[in-house]
């Protein structure tokens, strides 16, 4: 914490408003100086008994103000800041006592005090520094109705724009944060729209290819081999069987490259079939790893075509889930249910585990648990959808999520 920047101006980052926090900030400095400096000049000017006493006072008040300034970006404890300033008013005080043109010093007095101590201590002693200012006035030159009013004018001048001064840095401190917050989300969004293109134009890639030079290949691998059954010349038949060879070895070499355009579990390219492929091999690894989970796979509705983007989403969500319930769970039983829903589709993860309490669980920032389902929820929400998790300690789990369902 500084000393003479205020708890909060401190903190407010580079924004619109940091030219005028600046400016106000350079205006008291001068302001502070100026009167001083016009203080000890008024004393040597009139002749004053005590110049001698009023030119170090000056000066000390002037040194401890700069210590202030010196030490604004270094941190420092609320005692050593209400120290300071302590000093600060017994300086002053000390010259209130001598001369009644200390009593100007009041006004950026009223000011520093709302800058580096919190509101509910800053007002009061602005109101007791406006008692002391119109005490060293009136003791100096008489009671008089301008040694009040003046004062009384200047406290509440400075209240006022003092906490606006406050409210205006918290308002830009909280829009920072919103700014940043925001374009931490558009860099979000923008990696998730580039990974959603990328698996579009992989997919749109594989059909072309599947519908073109496989397609292709595959009519020339059968014309060929038609011709090689009608040719009698022994020769000619042996380089059709040739020709034919090729074709047959570039269309696996085809198809190989369409399987990895598109995600290993979907070369059936029916979501259905690559989950249930998935809930045998999560038994099979299961059974392998001497675990007692099994997975059952079941399917509602009208099964419809999904983009490649829909369908290897709740793919990954299946495995992780699954994953999940395999190493954590301790289920004898999981059951995975694809539901197409007409404008959306579901699918549900229900296990018969030792649960968890989803309250403590969202609250860690560190576990494969809690990491894997804030994963499936980015997934799920990066296609406009939502995953919901429902369970309790000894009362097993269940993990539904519904994703917008857009045609192919």
């Amino acid at each position: 914490m500084t000393v003479l920047d205020a708890p909060l101006v401190g903190r407010v980052q580079p924004s619109a408003l940091r030219p005028v926090f600046t400016s106000l900030r350079v205006g008291l400095h001068v302001l502070v100086v100026g009167l001083t400096i016009f203080v000890a000049a008024r004393a040597a000017v009139v002749g004053s008994e005590d110049l001698v006493a009023i030119v170090i006072l000056s000066i000390a008040f002037l040194g401890t103000y700069a210590v202030g300034i010196v030490t604004a970006h270094q941190v420092i404890t609320p005692w050593m800041r209400a120290g300071w300033l302590v000093m600060l008013l017994g300086l002053w005080l000390g010259l209130a006592a001598l001369t009644p043109d200390a009593a100007f010093l009041a006004f950026p007095l009223f000011f520093i005090e709302l800058h580096v101590l919190p509101a509910r201590w800053s007002v009061p002693l602005v109101a007791v520094t406006f008692v002391l200012s119109v005490w060293g006035s009136t003791s100096h030159l008489g009671f008089e109705v301008g040694s009040v009013v003046g004062p009384l004018i200047s406290a509440g001048v400075a209240v006022i724009i003092g906490l606006g001064y406050r409210a205006m840095a918290v308002e830009s401190r909280e829009r920072q944060a919103l700014i940043l917050d925001l374009l931490a989300t558009r860099e979000e969004l923008a990696a998730a729209s580039r990974e959603a293109g990328t698996l579009a134009e992989r997919e749109r890639i594989a059909r072309e290819i599947h519908d073109t030079v496989a397609q292709g290949l595959s009519s020339i691998q059968m014309l060929l081999h038609a011709a090689e059954r009608d040719v009698a010349d022994e020769g000619t038949r042996d380089k059709l069987r040739l020709a034919r060879e090729t074709a047959a070895d570039n269309l696996q070499e085809t198809r190989r490259f369409i399987r990895e355009l598109t995600p290993p579990a979907l070369d059936e390219r029916t979501l259905p079939a690559a989950l249930r492929r998935l809930a045998d091999a999560t038994n099979e690894q299961s059974a392998q790893a001497g675990s007692r989970t099994r997975v059952s796979f079941s399917m509602s509705g009208e099964p419809v075509a999904l983009p490649m983007s829909i369908e290897a989403t709740l793919l990954r969500i299946a495995q992780g889930s699954l994953s999940n319930v395999v190493k954590h769970a301790d289920a004898a039983r999981a059951e995975l249910t694809l539901s197409y829903l007409g404008d959306e589709v579901a699918l549900d993860v229900v296990d018969d585990g030792v649960g968890f309490d989803p309250v403590l669980l969202e609250g860690e920032r560190a576990g494969e648990p809690s990491f894997g389902l804030r994963a499936i929820r980015q997934r799920a929400e990066n296609l406009g959808g939502t995953a919901d998790v429902e369970s309790r300690p000894g009362g097993g789990t269940a993990l539904s999520v519904r994703i917008p369902a857009v045609a192919a």
